[in-house]
């Protein structure tokens, strides 16, 4: 029950920083929101790791794997904050949904594991999920959709690289590395983009590290209580207070084709993780 909880909490905190981000990008470069979330969520977790869990901060075994991490989480980043200053909140979650998809498709070739008939027809209906919401030859295709779908297909390789390091690696120092890596190398092309933020827009901007930090946090502290593969279904909650916020705060509400596509998604997805559930328990 506990990590059930923790893992809801922590998806209910991150969709709160994906509505700073699109509030703040109406004024300030997508590389500034970016910038403000790896910055603030390492000042944030810095202390709380070294006062409460220096122990466990051994060096990595695998630092290159490491850094590459670091390098397309930062990516996708860039890619859905960029995503959801142009299309809805809810169509560019939807569209990065498919990172349990892409990790699927890729797992036999960069994990060796083997991934049967009925995981690739789900992970076929999940992509044709994807083109509902996108629709092509009937809406014009922008860069944001892309974009959100590259967020998708980066994070899918960001699980994998972290299904990696998950048997050599504690998960705080593996957040702590992938936060460094993200803030020292978006603050040197700050220089270049910065664009001197309000008073209330620092608090947003700090808002959205206090928001990734706290979410982060929640979702580590549920896998101490159960294996990550029967948490991630628990992940498409993430889609319910990103429509409130969307509806709330910038009108925007799902259409009718978005919902087909989300569902599409969501049913794969969880097919999917309870296929591997099913693996995982025949070992």
């Amino acid at each position: 029950m506990k990590a059930i909880i923790f893992s809801l909490l922590g998806w209910m905190f991150l969709p709160v920083m994906d509505g700073f981000a699109k509030y703040l990008s109406t004024d300030l470069p997508v590389l500034q929101i970016t910038w403000a979330r790896y910055f603030f969520t390492v000042a944030f977790t810095l202390p709380i790791m070294f006062f409460f869990f220096n122990k466990q901060l051994v060096w990595s075994d695998k630092p290159k794997l490491q850094i590459l991490r670091g390098l397309i989480l930062l990516s996708a980043n860039i890619c859905f904050f960029y995503s959801i200053s142009v299309i809805s909140l809810a169509k560019a979650l939807t569209l990065a949904f498919i990172a349990p998809l892409i990790v699927t498709a890729f797992s036999p070739l960069l994990l060796g594991e083997k991934v049967g008939f009925k995981r690739w027809t789900a992970v076929i209906i999940g992509f044709i999920g994807s083109l509902v919401v996108i629709r092509p030859g009937f809406l014009e295709i922008n860069l944001a959709s892309f974009a959100a779908l590259g967020t998708g297909v980066m994070y899918g390789f960001y699980l994998i690289i972290t299904r990696k390091l998950s048997t050599s690696d504690n998960p705080l120092l593996t957040l702590l590395i992938t936060g460094l890596v993200g803030a020292i190398i978006v603050s040197i092309i700050m220089p270049f983009v910065w664009i001197k933020p309000t008073i209330s827009q620092w608090y947003m901007m700090s808002g959205i590290g206090v928001f990734a930090c706290i979410g982060h946090l929640f979702l580590i502290l549920s896998l101490k209580y159960a294996d990550a593969s029967k948490l991630a279904p628990l992940g498409y909650t993430e889609i319910i207070p990103n429509v409130f916020i969307g509806y709330y705060f910038f009108s925007d509400f799902p259409d009718f084709w978005t919902f087909l596509g989300l569902f599409i998604i969501i049913i794969s997805g969880i097919y999917i993780s309870r296929r591997e559930i099913k693996v995982d328990t025949y070992k």
